[in-house]
């Protein structure tokens, strides 16, 4: 791992409906949940990558920016 990407990586979440779940992912042996936030719809919210963040997981339906481009989660009928 590159220590010197820690903390400069960013993406933006756009929730295209109500009750977006964005949860953060521990870094490390154990990876854990260390944070959730809910958004509506409308709502945009930015988010880093740091030294204890390795990983986010967004359920339902978002626009999601990144240095890697745009791309849309879907949320799926019965599945919420």
């Amino acid at each position: 791992m590159n220590q010197d990407y820690i903390g400069e990586d960013y993406i933006i979440v756009k929730a295209l409906e109500g009750g977006v779940t964005i949860m953060g992912l521990t870094r490390g042996r154990d990876t854990k949940f260390h944070h959730t936030e809910k958004l509506d719809k409308g709502e945009v919210m930015v988010l880093q990558f740091t030294e204890n963040t390795s990983a986010i997981k967004i359920r339902g339906k978002a626009e999601i920016l990144s240095r890697f481009g745009t791309m849309q989660s879907d949320s799926e009928p019965g599945n919420r």
